[in-house]
């Protein structure tokens, strides 16, 4: 199971700058307009203490961290559906993510353009988020045409039941409300989820600031947000890991951004990780809050969701605190879990299963 995140935002606001530190993989971001064509992907580690500790516990050779991939596409303008810039045709590129960061410019700097010749992060918002409505509601009445046209002479109840939700969606998108707004019967969700609607998508904002304006709050931003300084962070990837920890704390700041928008993606999935640790390798695992322990088996391998038995789980801090699964036995820190079981953030587990069940 991955999990990724689109990237939008207006040209020049600092989208592939805080891609490239990201991915610490070199994309041109170049200072014109439109220089992203292509969609830029890269896979980035989660960044997680826990599994390093694990690591050193159990002395392990290979470390394998959970993964996020970040999507950046072109910049979109004013205009965008109709056709201007290089038109809105790059947000197919982003249908099929997981969330999306919108990049918001809040810094000043006249050697780099801005395509509406100001600063103004509220105004940048609104041509942003309504883009994507309007590309949502060219997708919502393409839909409903095949809808109604599937629904003549026919009295499937799930047609008229889908009509009915494809017209809520029409309706709030019309109304400038993103499609995530529209309450919807739990049985209605999958019908919607699968529209790949860009509106239906968690949403995070990431208001990119000068290095002096990080601690700043900003007034009236959208919610969640968070700030960074994208020339920052593309100067911090580019040095030393150790050079990087001695700037932070100099500058007493306990994670850098882009470890921030990370973890904050991350939480924006609703997702949790969970860990599997040994003398050969520690591994971290990703699954959505309230997995059960088989299927959460099954992330590493299909067999062990099959034959599943039973868990044995202990939190990764106990597990340090005694040091070492031996003495965590010992004091009843180990836990057996049965099917039932709702995989917890930063549990270590051991899955035991049936190898002759997982065949048949």
């Amino acid at each position: 199971m991955s999990f990724s995140i689109g990237i939008v935002g207006l040209p020049n606001v600092g989208k592939s700058t805080l891609f490239t530190a990201l991915t610490k993989k070199q994309v041109d971001a170049s200072n014109y307009p439109f220089c992203t064509i292509e969609p830029n992907i890269g896979v980035v580690a989660v960044p997680d203490e826990r599994l390093d500790r694990l690591t050193q516990l159990y002395q392990a050779p290979k470390t394998v961290p959970t993964t996020i991939e970040f999507v950046d596409i072109a910049g979109l303008v004013k205009g965008a559906s109709e056709g201007e810039g290089l038109g809105n045709k790059f947000l197919s590129h982003i249908r099929e993510v997981d969330a999306i960061v919108e990049v918001v410019r809040d810094f000043k700097n006249d050697d780099i353009i801005h395509v509406h010749g100001k600063i103004d992060p509220e105004d940048d918002i609104k041509t942003i988020n309504w883009e994507l409505i309007l590309a949502d509601l060219d997708t919502v009445n393409k839909r409903l045409n095949n809808l109604e046209k599937q629904v003549k002479g026919s009295a499937d109840k799930n047609l008229l039941k889908n009509i009915e939700i494809i017209q809520e969606l029409k309706n709030t998108l019309a109304a400038e409300k993103f499609a995530i707004n529209l309450t919807l019967a739990e049985e209605d969700k999958k019908f919607v989820k699968e529209l790949n609607l860009l509106t239906y998508k968690p949403l995070l904002y990431v208001y990119n600031v000068a290095e002096e304006n990080l601690t700043t709050p900003i007034a009236g931003a959208q919610t969640p947000y968070l700030t960074v300084c994208a020339k920052l962070e593309a100067d911090l990837a580019g040095l030393p890991e150790n050079e990087v920890k001695e700037y932070l704390q100099a500058a007493g700041i306990a994670q850098t951004g882009l470890d921030k928008l990370i973890l904050q993606s991350y939480n924006l999935l609703n997702l949790l990780t969970f860990f599997t640790a040994g003398p050969k390798e520690a591994h971290a695992w990703t699954i959505v809050k309230g997995t059960k322990a088989p299927q959460a088996a099954g992330r590493i391998h299909t067999d062990f969701e099959k034959g599943f038995i039973r868990a044995e789980i202990v939190n990764w801090a106990k597990l340090l605190e005694a040091g070492g699964e031996t003495k965590a036995k010992e004091v009843g820190l180990i836990k057996t879990e049965g099917r039932n079981y709702e995989i917890q953030d930063g549990d270590v587990a051991c899955f035991l299963f049936n190898k002759s069940s997982a065949v048949s």
